[in-house]
């Protein structure tokens, strides 16, 4: 049976196209990509997208692209999902154009977003490398890993879960179930893998927080790019979701930004990759092993 391959790019919709690619470039190390009206890609690697901002007023997630090997096994999924009830649309030339893919279809997520399923990205040119202005290492970690992860918030945890799992057929990794993290609130996360590895694509919480998007991961080489990030984000005032930690299952350092819509990006180096064969799923009762504060405040 066809498998997801990889998270390949993601779709927001943002009310500011100039702050995000002054984010973007300035602060994470990205490079601008393809420009059009109301919209503008971004590059980590050689793809020539991997993050497509569109104008528009909902400042969060608009869609999670998967991709696959080839249209075959595209094709055999979309085959699956229909025969299982569920509503898969072709996306347009103009739309898989726009996300920089051969072709595209599009499913509804019930948390308020799409998933869509491509295969065939486009590569840049190779007279126009991805090279950062920022990064000291050797870029972001991305390839057969995809392009990092999301964390939707869910609405309705178990039909959340029952989606990822038995919809979108992603593997569990692990839970973290810690009455700790939020004041008054117990997080309930379950973190999902596709076939290539990354720890986790997509993990989904339970938690009180007022967008589609908890955080989308970007993950880097060098550990030093991590930090040096961290003092860019401090020297520009923006706001620290979460300081530098680890994570205890993912195995990630890291620290968490506010985007300029409003939801968290996460910065980070040194995450693992599943050996499917061997791997054991476990519950955490914590997070972070440490960190992952807010920045003290000066008096």
């Amino acid at each position: 049976m066809s498998e997801l391959s990889s998270l390949g790019y993601v779709v927001f919709r943002v009310s500011s196209l100039s702050r995000w690619e002054d984010f973007a470039v300035n602060v994470l190390g990205l490079m601008t990509g393809r420009r059009a009206p109301g919209a503008l890609g971004l590059r980590m690697d050689e793809f020539a997208q991997r993050i497509l901002l569109e104008e528009g007023s909902d400042d969060d997630i608009a869609a999670a692209g998967w991709q696959f090997d080839s249209e075959d096994e595209l094709r055999d999924y979309v085959g699956r999902l229909r025969a299982d009830g569920i509503d898969v649309r072709e996306g347009s030339r103009e739309m898989a154009a726009s996300r920089q893919v051969e072709r595209v279809f599009a499913c509804d997520d019930p948390n308020g977003f799409v998933h869509e399923f491509c295969y065939g990205p486009t590569y840049a040119p190779i007279s126009v490398p991805f090279r950062s202005a920022l990064l000291k290492g050797a870029g972001f970690e991305t390839g057969r890993l995809g392009m990092g992860h999301i964390l939707p918030v869910a609405r309705d945890y178990a039909q959340s879960l029952h989606f990822y799992k038995n919809v979108l057929g992603l593997r569990v990794s692990d839970t973290i179930r810690d009455a700790h993290a939020v004041p008054g609130a117990t997080v309930d996360a379950t973190f999902f893998h596709t076939r290539t590895g990354r720890h986790h694509s997509l993990a989904t919480a339970f938690m009180p927080f007022p967008k589609r998007l908890h955080h989308v991961l970007l993950q880097v080489q060098d550990m030093d790019d991590v930090g040096m990030a961290y003092d860019r984000c401090l020297r520009a005032g923006l706001t620290i979701h979460a300081g530098l930690g680890h994570h205890p299952n993912d195995q990630m350092f890291s620290f968490y930004v506010e985007t300029p819509s409003g939801f968290g990006l996460e910065y980070g180096h040194g995450g693992i990759v599943i050996d499917g064969q061997a791997w054991e799923v476990k519950n955490y009762s914590q997070l972070s092993d440490w960190g992952h504060r807010p920045p003290a405040r000066p008096a």
